[in-house]
């Protein structure tokens, strides 16, 4: 019940916001838009009901399951970010060449579909074998689907928002749904079967390749004086590509996200195992740290709502900037914390900083850069480089743990993120002006 009543106050205060916000009220006016709208949250809502239901107990499984140490674990993941560092760039490049076709993201789909049998019949005996030859050859299954995928399913729909006319974050808001499902019910699933989230994962990949295969991008839609029209009229080329590397705030937004969204990464891997050790039983932790994520994600599906009218007003740098000062608070907060109820409160933190990263990623990208290298630039300046990050620190980190502990490495992951934080106010370019030009060039073409 209290996943459906998060459910039901979502689509509440997003009836609200849609009669206080007039920017809304276009959204659904065209013919067809709003089954594209919902078609697309759906795709949403079951990829990352996918992603939440293993990323989530996937620390657990491997200590509990697969019996890896805290140590061997941060191997696992920084093998899968290692992986994944192959995928992006092919990857970014290979969205924006494709634009609106879905071959790729349909690859990911059905790779997605084996996931049940991957995890019972392979990964084990894989890291059984041996640890590095199993961390290695199952992050390039789990990389395909998650590091790698995640990019290229955010920048489809991201794309496919501007051109169906309607706001991104109002999509989004359906991950954030599936994210409180999946911990919730995978929190029970895996109390009585780890192995069963897994293959309910296996299933959700097929109703997600039903959605994406009757998802229509209303190409009609595009102004022939937006900057989308130039994917057409002006392809992509070699040069084009390797120009973003010649930009600077393209390298600021990069350290941006490696002494942020990469440190934010790196504290969740591992955090459910100092999470549980605050109760008396590790079933006990299990099962309420389950609930908790259901809490915090079903907040953050109902902030997703107003995210975008509120990055909007104050500007993506301010809400990326605001983002870390948010994960410096939780990670130290985190290292402070002396019960499970403090602990609990500042882990809710979180449901804010989420929406807040993907929302202002996105506008400032493609307020700031080339709109038809967003794919790229997200999958590099973004995934590429938090990833490329991940593989390192998920290793030092997990060797902090087993030396230090989890407390004095949660101060030396604050340290970093307060430090780049502070840096980025001076070094990443200001996008309001460029959303001032935006949002006037928008009102003059209502006006016409």
């Amino acid at each position: 019940m209290n996943c459906f009543s998060l459910l039901f106050y979502g689509f509440y205060c997003q009836s609200i916001y849609e009669k206080a916000n007039s920017n809304f009220k276009g959204a659904f006016k065209m013919q067809g838009t709003k089954k594209n709208f919902w078609n697309f949250g759906g795709l949403f809502f079951f990829y990352f009901f996918i992603w939440a239901t293993v990323l989530t107990f996937l620390p657990i499984w491997l200590e509990e399951q697969a019996g890896l140490t805290a140590k061997e674990s941060g191997y696992v993941f920084s093998a899968m970010s290692l992986i994944a560092l192959c995928y992006q760039p092919f990857f970014g490049i290979l969205s924006d060449k494709l634009v609106f076709k879905k071959n790729l993201f349909a690859t990911v789909v059905c790779v997605a579909m084996f996931m049940g049998p991957f995890f019972s019949y392979v990964f084990i005996p894989l890291l059984d074998i041996n640890i590095f030859v199993g961390a290695i050859l199952g992050s390039i299954y789990l990389s395909f689907v998650f590091y790698g995928g995640v990019g290229v399913v955010e920048s489809y729909i991201e794309r496919a928002s501007r051109t169906n006319k309607f706001e991104y974050g109002r999509a989004r808001l359906f991950g954030s749904i599936a994210g409180a499902t999946a911990t919730f019910v995978g929190g029970v699933l895996f109390v009585m079967n780890p192995g069963s989230i897994f293959w309910i994962s296996s299933l959700s990949a097929i109703i997600l390749a039903v959605l994406l295969f009757t998802a229509k991008v209303n190409t009609s839609n595009i102004d022939n004086t937006d900057q989308e029209s130039k994917q057409k009229s002006e392809p992509l080329t070699k040069e084009t590509i390797l120009s973003i590397f010649k930009i600077k705030n393209f390298w600021m937004l990069g350290l941006f996200i490696i002494g942020t969204a990469t440190i934010y990464d790196v504290f969740d891997q591992q955090f459910p195992n100092y999470y549980k050790h605050f109760f008396t039983t590790p079933g006990e932790g299990i099962n309420v740290f389950s609930k908790l994520v259901t809490l915090q994600i079903g907040i953050e599906a109902i902030l997703m709502v107003f995210m975008p009218f509120f990055i909007n007003k104050i500007g993506a740098k301010r809400g990326l900037i605001l983002f870390g000062w948010l994960t410096f608070i939780r990670i130290l907060g985190s290292a402070i914390a002396v019960g499970p109820i403090s602990l609990s409160l500042v882990r809710l933190i979180a449901a804010v900083e989420m929406p807040l990263l993907l929302i202002s990623i996105f506008k400032y990208i493609t307020s700031v850069f080339d709109v038809r290298l967003s794919a790229t630039i997200y999958l590099l300046a973004f995934n590429f480089a938090k990833q490329s990050s991940v593989m390192i620190f998920s290793s030092v980190a997990g060797i902090l743990y087993s030396a230090t502990g989890y407390q004095n490495t949660y101060y030396i992951l604050s340290a970093i993120v307060l430090i780049i934080t502070v840096v980025s106010i001076y070094t990443l370019q200001n996008d309001k002006k460029n959303a001032i030009e935006f949002r006037n060039a928008q009102l003059a073409r209502k006006t016409m």
